[in-house]
């Protein structure tokens, strides 16, 4: 089975292995699938836009004929030169014909398959995984570690610095989608070309609704305790394509710089004060959801909230299928609980 993870992706993506030139692409991040599916082309072809170098396939129209697969990968250039077949797949099966090619030695020619989300039972996913000279390469929304590389290439090609609790912003704001996340970053580095460093400010400026998504009125009504608000604007960011992930993060963000605000309140210092010292350059539009929010939990049950999002985050990941419905449960429950010692 050559299904890749982690860290041979990376060193797959960065030199493809000659010897297994069929790569299918997978997963519920579409854009990171472009996005691997474009630089796998590109460095596969001389030229893009050259049609005899580069064929494009449509895998409903190769489930009618699949032996169209192997031909267009056997074909020789009369002129020579490197190849690459580009297939978008479908509703239908066109896995035999990547069956028959995997028994092949295709020269100089890659082929690049895309596709959705794909059960392990697929057909086309198993043809792919059982082939020798072919990968399966996953392609899920960004993990926190994911996002926070994507930031830093980005950051560190545009020389500039980000700041502290602009970081944060952008670790909420992002992450849905790798095309829709790249796309933002660059347009920041845009806005800030010429600064030596990227503000909270620049971030609010330029990011005022990556990935389609507000994240502050959903962890805000959860801690003001309106799950009814928690339902509709969940809802929306499902709508939106959201990856659940990034919402529960940034709730862990928010039930952090909450507790480090209600400590600050056990020494004495006012909701306001301690709203300005926990949450560095809050918004003044979210200072009453936030000052709500330090009088509904104090300390020791704002612990115990921090345990249930780390719990919901875990069991999201471990059961991907269910993530939406585990992290919107655990954000109802923080809202119910906010309503009764409101």
């Amino acid at each position: 089975m050559v299904a890749l993870r982690g860290r041979d992706i990376d060193s797959y993506l960065a030199k493809p292995d000659p010897a297994r030139p069929i790569v299918l692409l997978y997963g519920a991040d579409a854009g990171l699938v472009r996005e691997r599916a474009d630089a796998l082309i590109a460095s596969a072809v001389d030229d893009v836009n050259d049609p005899f170098s580069l064929v494009r396939l449509d895998g409903d129209d190769l489930a009618a004929e699949p032996s169209r697969l192997v031909d267009e990968a056997m074909t020789v250039p009369l002129f020579g030169g490197r190849r690459a077949i580009r297939v978008k797949a479908g509703g239908r099966s066109f896995a035999s014909g990547v069956e028959t090619l995997s028994e092949m030695t295709p020269k100089d020619c890659r082929i690049v398959i895309e596709a959705g989300e794909l059960r392990p039972e697929s057909p086309l996913r198993k043809a792919c995984e059982r082939a020798k000279n072919a990968v399966a390469i996953a392609c899920y929304p960004d993990t926190e570690r994911d996002l926070a590389k994507l930031i830093d290439d980005e950051m560190r090609a545009a020389n500039l610095r980000l700041a502290v609790d602009a970081r944060a912003t952008l670790m909420g704001a992002l992450g849905g989608d790798r095309q829709t996340s790249r796309n933002e970053l660059r347009k920041l580095t845009l806005y800030a070309h010429g600064a030596r460093e990227v503000t909270l400010d620049d971030v609010a400026a330029v990011i005022s609704d990556a990935s389609d998504l507000k994240l502050d009125p959903i962890v805000d009504a959860a801690f003001a305790g309106n799950a009814a608000k928690v339902e509709s604007e969940f809802g929306k960011a499902m709508a939106a394509g959201t990856y659940p992930g990034v919402i529960i993060s940034a709730a862990q963000r928010h039930v952090a710089a909450l507790h480090k605000a209600s400590l600050a309140m056990d020494e004495g210092a006012s909701p306001t004060a301690a709203a300005e010292g926990g949450f560095p350059r809050l918004h003044f539009s979210r200072k009453g959801a936030v000052e709500t929010a330090l009088r509904n939990f104090n300390a020791a049950r704002l612990a115990q909230v921090m345990d249930q999002l780390a719990s919901a985050a875990l069991d999201s990941r471990k059961q991907a299928a269910l993530a939406a419905a585990i992290v919107q449960r655990a954000l109802i429950v923080i809202a119910a609980s906010a309503r009764r010692r409101g």
